[in-house]
């Protein structure tokens, strides 16, 4: 018995993970947000870490800007292999969320054929939107019209939530972006 014990005081710190490390002082992390799926599930930020994120903010009722956003966060994706696929999620954030319902997330990753798990669609309180953008370094916002004007960057965060790259290439593929996703990747 207690050479079992041993053994496993032994083994605890080779089965740390991230969770119970401290987030590093320039994590994304550190937000105390509440994500709500386009399938109504409710997870904290936090919770994304542990894996690579390609994330992006944008609003589910944008006709122009946005829907090139999706389109390269997807081309971004589909330049991997399927094996880097399997190591990194996406994360697109509504910074809209007055009319970007649960309904509203779903119906869109529908129309775009946006399968979770690979696809995270979310919302946040506004406070959380606005908090969120600015740490991601995106500005945003709202015309009188309901559109809004807003930064168009694709950012890419590494197991930990910290920024460790961005591109503003939108509407066409970004192989210096892509390159560092590998880099991103071939370290996780």
């Amino acid at each position: 018995m207690k050479q079992l014990l041993l053994l496993l005081v032994l083994m605890l710190p080779f089965t740390t993970t991230h969770a119970t490390q401290p987030l590093p002082g320039d994590s994304i992390y550190h937000l105390k947000l509440q994500l709500t799926d386009q399938d109504g599930h409710r997870q904290l930020l936090a919770e994304r870490r542990g894996r690579p994120q390609l994330v992006t903010m944008f609003y589910a009722s944008c006709q122009v800007v946005c829907p090139m956003i999706i389109d390269s966060m997807r081309a971004t994706r589909n330049a991997l292999t399927p094996a880097e696929r399997a190591k990194i999620d996406l994360l697109a954030v509504s910074f809209d969320p007055a009319r970007d319902s649960v309904a509203a997330l779903h119906g869109y990753a529908e129309k775009r054929k946006l399968d979770a798990p690979a696809w995270t669609l979310a919302r946040v309180e506004p406070a959380g939107a606005r908090q969120l953008s600015g740490v991601l370094g995106l500005q945003y916002r709202q015309l009188p019209d309901g559109e809004f004007n807003h930064s168009s960057e694709l950012i890419l965060l590494d197991a930990d939530g910290r920024i460790v790259a961005r591109t503003s290439h939108v509407g066409r593929l970004d192989p210096v972006f892509v390159e560092a996703i590998r880099r991103q990747l071939g370290g996780t």
